[in-house]
């Protein structure tokens, strides 16, 4: 994909979704106005721009940033490739050979460059041929790669003869073999620029690259010789080496190691696989591809335009750097965290990061042009990234060659994380999720005068338990579904030394993901077997390649939702809500305290996601998948709609399920109590709507007052 420029008038995104004390945050925008724009603070209370509810609720904040700044487009470069460092000697007589092993994904899309020298490139043209480019000079094989099989490639120029030769051979073990195919040009003596930059999948043409290629690449090399002679070996590189990295390495006798852009998928099967070991860290030599995609994109690596850095008195809490100029209006929100052990209140509150960003800028196969009279109505935010995919998908959305999204990245403009922004057109209640659904519980706590600080999955990820330490209670948002390791087991420390959990959604502690260790705000994201998956990771590709763990669902690594939290996921439907009936285990006088002033059996059938407390994803108990002996289901949802499913690790076959029940008894939500010895406790909700309850009638109802019992008696 060529350079393009933005497309939408005001756009702008930070270098760091959280900061503590003293931290820096870099902003950077894209206003292709003529005036300048203008930059303010505002602390977010509200997200949620339905008219039936709060509505946004934003106060200003006096800041050293706020201001005039001049506009500027600032342009990004989506599609991922290798840059080669280092100059290669050209030697011999001006004869070269590139070759390479390819796995192409979608061969007939354009012209593709496999792998370039100067002026010489190895390319798959625009008819999905094997081509090669000297000085301007043309051939090709004239024969269609078949997609995804793998095959070996190579252009030779032989300087003596003047001729131009390409060919192309399937050498995948798994397919029918088809015939090999070459051809040959005399091109005559050509005057070649001497060495030039080297790529792999795609050209350089000034500041940008181009002609990307998708799909998988092992071992290019180049010679300077008109055959593969390992005494005129100028490079090879060696992609089974140095996978946690972005780095990409030359064993050859030159050390022309290089680097990749925009993070193209490692730890991915090459054409020696056999099948016999699925972890690339036992069998590297078998992983020796890299997966690129003309559209994948990290980094914008747009300039700063301003930054802030964050005082020592500022409250910790949800702010944003707004934008306005010409009439339009963009926002970048972020978590100020306390000082590190440093708590300045008795609750805790996460911030979904990684899942924020896991979601970055989805484009959901339902979205409907009428969704865009629904936000004009309400003044919500403006754009969607189903009409604008070019700023880079989400993990759950597929590239441009039908290959799932693994990666994530907050370092771009991601239209999920603006205030304002509508996810679901359709249903009643505000369709809202992640940011703007945590929203609510953000207001409800200003409303009820709850002191709280905001700790992020960064900050818990990076400092572990001591991120939590000391805190009376620790709550999640509505959707805490993407963790890591060191996240996970923050929590239960949590938990286990005393702490009170409370886990305020539904589809939580879900997928394991790993985090880049060079690249900051990478995240990867693994589908493998089960789950509710927007796509499935090829056979062999399950592993990480950022840290070398086994992806997938956490139930899958031996660590169910239910181990932590009491509940785990169980059925999802569409974006309506349903209500919890109380059990009679609630009427018990232990549990007395939790439903203080609420006498009804019904609670939360309304709200303001999908109507009701109940709904959307479903979380429930199960001793068997770890749900502790002493776990109290307090309530239930039931009366769900004809669009809720089991999710898909609990259906074995289309008349029975893991949990051996009737399905339909599986499809619910439960709100659980379990204390932990040591003095811990964890109140669960099972639901992801629950906190869209909370805004109802002035916060004053039911489910408002069930937290504020809860709560109060964690913080007491």
């Amino acid at each position: 994909m060529s350079t393009t420029a933005p497309q939408i008038p005001l756009l702008g995104y930070s270098d760091r979704l959280s900061a503590r004390p003293d931290g820096r945050i870099e902003f950077k925008v894209s206003s292709r106005s003529s005036e300048p724009f203008e930059a303010r603070l505002v602390r977010v209370i509200c997200a949620d721009p339905n008219p039936d509810g709060p509505g946004i609720i934003e106060e200003p904040v006096a800041a050293d940033f706020a201001g005039s700044y001049p506009s500027r487009e600032q342009p990004f470069f989506p599609g991922s490739y290798a840059a080669i460092g280092g100059t290669a000697p050209t030697g011999g007589d001006g004869s070269v050979t590139l070759e390479a092993t390819v796995w192409p994904t979608a061969p007939a899309k354009s012209e593709q460059t496999i792998l370039a020298w100067g002026d010489v490139r190895l390319t798959v043209d625009a008819d999905g041929a094997i081509a090669g480019r000297v000085a301007g000079n043309n051939v090709t094989t004239g024969i269609a790669l078949s997609p995804r099989k793998w095959y070996r490639v190579r252009l030779s120029y032989e300087a003596s003869a003047g001729s131009l030769t390409v060919a192309q051979e399937m050498v995948d073990r798994r397919q029918v073999l088809t015939e090999p195919a070459s051809a040959t040009a005399d091109i005559g003596a050509v005057s070649r620029s001497s060495g030039g930059p080297i790529t792999i999948a795609a050209t350089r043409e000034g500041d940008s690259a181009v002609s990307h290629f998708n799909g998988k690449v092992e071992a290019p090399a180049i010679y300077s010789a008109a055959a593969a002679d390992e005494n005129a070996l100028v490079a090879r590189w060696d992609f089974s080496r140095g996978i946690g990295t972005t780095r990409v390495e030359d064993t050859g006798p030159h050390g022309l190691h290089g680097r990749l852009v925009n993070l193209p998928a490692r730890a991915m099967t090459g054409s020696n696989w056999d099948g016999g070991e699925m972890c690339w860290r036992h069998a590297p030599d078998q992983y020796g591809a890299i997966h690129f995609h003309d559209d994948d994109i990290y980094d914008f690596g747009w300039e700063t335009d301003f930054t802030f850095t964050i005082p020592d008195d500022l409250p910790s809490g949800v702010y944003a750097a707004r934008i306005t100029s010409a009439g339009y209006e963009d926002a970048m929100p972020f978590f100020v965290c306390p000082p590190r052990g440093q708590r300045k209140a008795d609750l805790c509150v996460l911030a979904s990061t990684f899942t924020y960003a896991i979601y970055g800028n989805h484009a959901r196969p339902d979205f409907a042009p009428a969704w865009k009279d629904h936000m004009a109505d309400w003044n919500a935010y403006p754009w969607n990234p189903a009409e604008y995919p070019e700023y880079g998908l989400s993990t759950y959305n597929f590239h441009s060659d039908g290959s799932g999204i693994c990666h994530a990245s907050h370092r771009r403009p991601l239209f999920n994380l603006k205030p304002g922004y509508l996810t679901f057109g359709y249903g009643p209640g505000s369709g809202l999720r992640h940011f703007q659904a945590d929203s609510h519980l953000i207001s409800w706590l200003h409303a009820k005068n709850i002191d709280y600080d905001i700790v992020t999955d960064q900050e818990l990820h990076d400092d572990g338990v001591d991120a939590i330490r000391g805190y009376k209670a620790v709550t999640t948002g509505s959707h805490p579904e993407y963790h890591t390791a060191e996240t996970l087991d923050a929590l239960k420390g949590y938990r286990d030394g005393g702490g009170k959990l409370l886990y305020l959604g539904g589809n939580g502690f879900y997928w394991r993901v790993a985090l880049h260790n060079d690249e900051p705000g990478a995240i990867e994201i693994r589908r493998a077997e089960g789950g509710i998956r927007a796509w499935a990771a090829e056979p062999g590709e399950y592993y990480n390649a950022f840290d070398g763990t086994y992806g997938g669902l956490w139930r899958r690594n031996g660590r169910p939702p239910q181990q932590l939290a009491g509940v785990g996921f169980s059925s999802q439907g569409q974006f309506f809500g349903s209500y919890y009936r109380r059990r009679p285990e609630s009427r018990d006088a232990r549990y007395s305290w939790i439903f203080e002033g609420i006498e009804e059996d019904i609670i939360g059938d309304f709200g303001l996601s999908g109507g009701g407390a109940a709904g959307f994803e479903l979380d429930r108990a199960d001793p068997r998948l770890g749900s502790p002996d002493n776990v109290t289901i307090l309530a239930s949802s039931e009366n769900h709609g004809d669009t809720f499913v089991l999710v898909p690790e609990e259906q074995l076959t289309h008349l029975t399920n893991w949990p051996g029940e009737p399905a339909e008894s599986l499809l619910r939500a439960d709100l659980v109590y379990f204390e932990v010895p040591g003095g811990g406790a964890v109140f669960s909700t099972g639901s992801i709507t629950f906190c869209g309850s909370l805004p109802h009638n002035g916060f004053d109802n039911n489910i408002s007052r069930l937290l504020e019992n809860v709560l109060r008696r964690f913080l007491a």
